[in-house]
């Protein structure tokens, strides 16, 4: 375990078990940090840690970001492990995609306790621990379905335009006191999830309404959310950045221009 006094950055990611979590991860070890990687999923958490195989620079800790005590508990771990925190990536999402009047109050609160609750517990949590060392960066994970509607995302759609107005508001209060709160608001992205609930025929669809005519990977979500947490993006705050390929500024046509 590396020497708690190290002065060495500290990277803490939800929900870094896999996909835009672990990417998020690997690109601080990649700029000279130290990583925690919390995740709800124990199993996947050990396998990732075990391939990372760097226990020097990376603590992997079971959590449910939803679950106040066990935020608190991490943060122990973390700072009698690493000493300190800089930055801070709330990516823990979960998803229930129903039609509005099937989807039940629990299922609601499921989502919304892990996407919206994850966030403001975990930035109470951590945010004393970085101001011991003069501030740092939290980036919240929402979605361009935060931005715009779709289908059957109404507890989904719902957190993340939340989470976005929760950046804003932790933005105002932590900037004051030298902590920079920006958000990322990705468009369709590769992941196993994304996988498991778009169909071809969806995958389509997004594809004739992205620009870019593809979906994102999860090391381009990374890239972004590790700038707004650098030194590089010291004057940004309060931001909500679409990594979407274009996709909320686009509105319909672009199908038939390609044709053309």
């Amino acid at each position: 375990m590396a020497n708690q006094r190290s002065s060495q950055a500290v990277a803490v990611v939800t929900g870094g078990a896999r996909g835009i979590g672990l990417a998020i991860g690997q690109w601080f070890l990649a700029h000279d940090h130290r990583v925690v990687l919390l995740d709800i999923d124990a199993d996947t958490l050990s396998q990732t840690a075990a391939r990372l195989n760097d226990p020097e620079h990376v603590l992997a800790i079971h959590c449910d970001v939803s679950k106040p005590q066990q935020v608190q508990a991490a943060v122990g771990t973390v700072t009698t492990a690493f000493g300190r925190v800089d930055a801070l990536v709330n990516n823990a999402g979960v998803a229930v995609f129903k039609p509005i009047l099937e989807t039940t109050f629990e299922e609601w609160r499921h989502v919304l306790g892990t996407n919206l609750d994850g966030a403001f517990i975990c930035t109470q949590a951590f945010a004393p621990v970085m101001l011991k060392t003069g501030g740092g960066a939290v980036v919240n994970i929402a979605s361009i379905s935060g931005l715009r509607a779709s289908t059957l995302r109404v507890a989904y759609g719902t957190s993340k335009a939340a989470l976005i107005q929760l950046t804003k508001q932790q933005a105002v209060e932590l900037g004051n006191v030298g902590i920079r709160v920006n958000c990322i608001a990705p468009g369709p992205v590769d992941t196993e999830m994304s996988k498991l609930v778009h169909s071809v025929a969806i995958r389509s669809d997004y594809y004739d309404t992205i620009p870019l005519n593809r979906y994102g990977t999860p090391e381009e979500i990374a890239s972004a959310a590790g700038f707004l947490c650098s030194p590089a993006a010291s004057y940004v705050n309060g931001q909500v950045l679409a990594v979407d390929g274009g996709f909320e500024a686009s509105g319909v046509g672009l199908p038939t221009l390609r044709k053309k």
